[in-house]
């Protein structure tokens, strides 16, 4: 059945990091182009609840009134995998188990979808689009300068490894120790996996990316413009952000906003490593000495060390606070910085925190949901990078906004002392570096909000989206009524 308005398919790869943005771009096309939405979730293992809502955090992600979320049946792909492979050729092996199961669903709809729009693991189902007769695009919840690394990845040369910065044309090349993994070593199945993606990339009637005109401008201009990048990749891209949770200060709990709304203005510092996010137990030492002698006020979430990864039993008992939590810290941390600040265990309502006027800073992972939502309330960032591009995400950010600082040494390359860790904080929270970072970061702020006005490059891809999808429904209409 042809339905009324535009119908999008939206498919999500496992974990939090693509499961929101996806949601959040649902939530956009709703809203404010009348779209009807059914997102799709992958799973890495087989739940233990039939409820999709429970795969999302406790936070207001989800109104049944808006969308529909559906957990495609668990697929087992362990048989096709080695114990040597690494996460991005897990996922891709795991993704392509999932085609027949989407397939199915998409039949199965009671209006045929307009829209397929899938991230940046799940390129192999945009061929259910020519089945089903949709417009398909891929959402890279990240930024501009990341999706033009990566369709210039299919040219690097496979038989040598890869020894210095990378240059792009047109953009600014990305210095060697930015560099994903993947591209270092061209025999590891995740370069393969890697080259793929971006290859498939090509294939989609064009990319939505997580970023805007302002932050962006050159990327962007160059993807549309520059003669080399436009002879590898010739589609639209279209940058459709900020998209970040819209803030809910209900969520942020009596305690914790009691306690927020006594410090004084932009003097805490919020620490967290998102949801993937761990540090082995000397890091963790370190970071607490470094905040307790930087006598700064803090928000820290608290995660299992990496050492313990894989201990089921370990998460459970970080529900409390307590003992439990003081073995992870230094002997009498808690004590001693329980008028400074607060360890959080596991997870906490990042936005609404973000969002509040005594938050001065954010040391954080650098991962880009995380980067924008500091971005969009104006507070400047500590890097602090673990993985996947987190590196890239902390450099673009710090050179060509000015709102980040980074350490001498990058965590992926050895143990942040606290003795630096001090002085980082001290300078975003204190000195005269951190307050300029903090006018620049409200300047940043600023132009977020722009994005989304007539004039802004947010709502001009929104509409110019719509309008394609309404056109294909128009020509489905025309293609029934033929049929008829």
């Amino acid at each position: 059945m042809i339905p009324t308005k535009p119908h999008a398919a939206l498919l999500a790869s496992p974990g939090l990091g693509h499961l929101i943005p996806m949601v959040e771009l649902a939530n956009r096309l709703i809203t404010h182009h009348d779209f009807h939405v059914t997102i799709f979730v992958v799973t890495m293992e087989p739940t233990a609840s039939n409820k999709p809502i429970d795969l999302l955090p406790k936070q207001p992600y989800t109104s049944p009134t808006l969308y529909n979320l559906v957990v495609l049946p668990y697929v087992d792909s362990s048989a096709q995998m080695s114990p040597s492979d690494k996460i991005m050729t897990r996922l891709a092996i795991m993704m392509r188990g999932y085609v027949p199961s989407l397939r199915a669903e998409l039949g199965s709809m009671k209006h045929n979808p307009t829209l397929l729009v899938v991230d940046l693991f799940g390129t192999e189902f945009l061929s259910l689009a020519d089945e089903f007769d949709m417009v398909k695009y891929v959402y890279i919840p990240s930024n501009a300068w990341f999706l033009a690394m990566t369709i210039c990845v299919p040219l690097l040369d496979k038989q040598a490894k890869h020894v210095g910065p990378l240059n792009i044309p047109g953009c600014k090349r990305v210095e060697y120790d930015d560099i994903l993994d993947p591209i270092f070593d061209p025999e590891n199945k995740d370069y393969d996996a890697y080259v793929r993606i971006a290859l498939d990339l090509g294939t989609a009637d064009g990319v939505l990316v997580n970023t805007w005109e302002h932050l962006e401008s050159k990327t962007l201009f160059s993807l549309k413009n520059n003669k080399i990048l436009r002879e590898i990749f010739n589609k639209r891209v279209y940058p459709v952000g900020p998209l970040v949770r819209p803030v809910s200060l209900d969520y942020l709990g009596g305690e914790l906003l009691e306690w927020l709304d006594d410090q004084p203005k932009e003097s805490v510092l919020y620490v967290s490593f998102g949801s993937g996010g761990t540090l082995s137990s000397q890091q963790t030492t370190e970071l607490a000495w470094g905040l307790e002698m930087s006598q700064q006020r803090f928000i820290w979430v608290l995660r299992p060390h990496i050492e313990h990864d894989g201990a089921g039993a370990l998460f459970h008992a970080m529900d409390g606070q307590g003992q439990i939590i003081s073995q992870y810290l230094p002997h009498g941390f808690l004590t001693r910085t329980h008028n400074l600040g607060k360890v959080i265990p596991m997870w906490a309502p990042q936005t609404e925190i973000l969002a509040h006027k005594s938050i001065g800073g954010f040391l954080s992972h650098c991962g880009w949901n995380s980067t924008l939502e500091s971005l969009v309330n104006g507070v400047p960032i500590i890097a602090w990078p673990l993985y996947a591009e987190q590196n890239m995400n902390a450099a673009l950010v710090e050179e060509e906004l000015g709102v980040v600082i980074r350490p001498k040494v990058l965590p992926t390359k050895g143990v942040l002392g606290r003795e630096e860790i001090k002085k980082m904080i001290i300078k975003v929270m204190e000195d005269d570096d951190g307050i300029k970072m903090r006018v620049r970061a409200k300047e940043v702020q600023k132009y977020a909000k722009e994005a989304f006005t007539i004039e802004g490059s947010t709502l001009k891809s929104f509409s110019e989206i719509a309008n394609t999808c309404e056109n294909r429904l128009t020509d489905q209409r025309a293609k029934a009524s033929i049929i008829n």
